[in-house]
């Protein structure tokens, strides 16, 4: 069975309200292929990896949460490098490509901080930014937190540990979020877990008092991306495969 690619990207538009976000990307269609969809391969990250993955797998569409950025496109036009020979690849083989960057990370229902937020535990989870903050049932030594959350992700973290020894209150924004650690202190959260760390972040969470989780982005950031191709499969009745490609930040 095949759907016209156009109703699929008119339905993830409406699902995931892309009007309401500026970003560094088009949300939506951003490479036009084929115009009949059977088969969707989705990832975190474009790259030449996912893109033969797709081509292997006979797919007419990608679907990414990391596609086309608009500071790697030069502007006058400028295509060499990697960023010709994907879109080489991509065009020889008629693949459409979907990129959903911010509207995927705060979606209320399947996106990546909400998901991340309920995977931790957290109950009663509230909006802030494009994160979500919740409660866990009781109080957890930070230090088991952290097992957790490597356990939940099958990843290895690198924390902060400079507040509570015992923490309830935890906030999340998945991906590059470090310095929105100062959002994650003012709604009271004893937690925040990101998917990066900067340098001048981490004497600034000592100063502050908080603890933060460095869970990785791409692994911060997998869920979401797994979410929506499950609502596509669903929804239209097409065979959806997420094709993982890891990185360990």
């Amino acid at each position: 069975m095949s759907v016209k690619r156009n109703k699929i990207i008119e339905h993830l538009n409406e699902y995931l309200r892309v009007q309401d976000f500026e970003d560094g990307c088009v949300n939506g269609l951003q490479i036009e292929g084929n115009e009949n969809v059977s088969k969707i391969v989705t990832g975190v990250s474009l790259s030449e990896r996912l893109i033969s993955e797709a081509i292997k797998k006979k797919a007419e569409m990608l679907i990414v949460h990391h596609g086309f950025f608009a500071n790697v496109i030069s502007s006058p036009l400028q295509l060499n490098g990697f960023v010709k020979n994907r879109i080489k690849m991509i065009l020889e083989n008629d693949i459409n490509l979907a990129g959903y960057h911010l509207p995927l990370d705060a979606h209320p229902l399947i996106g990546n901080n909400i998901s991340l937020a309920k995977l931790f535990g957290a109950k009663k989870c509230k909006s802030f930014d494009i994160g979500f903050v919740g409660e866990l049932d009781e109080e957890m030594d930070f230090s088991k937190f952290v097992s957790l959350v490597e356990k939940k992700l099958g990843a290895k973290s690198f924390f902060l540990p400079y507040g509570k020894k015992k923490i309830k209150k935890v906030a999340v924004i998945s991906g590059g979020a470090s310095p929105d650690y100062i959002q994650a202190i003012e709604i009271g959260a004893d937690v925040f877990v990101t998917g990066d760390i900067r340098e001048n972040v981490v004497r600034e969470v000592e100063e502050s008092g908080i603890n933060v989780i460095n869970a990785g982005h791409y692994n911060t950031e997998k869920i979401g991306i797994m979410n929506l191709g499950k609502l596509v499969e669903k929804k239209f009745n097409v065979g959806v495969e997420f094709v993982d490609v890891p990185c360990e930040f």
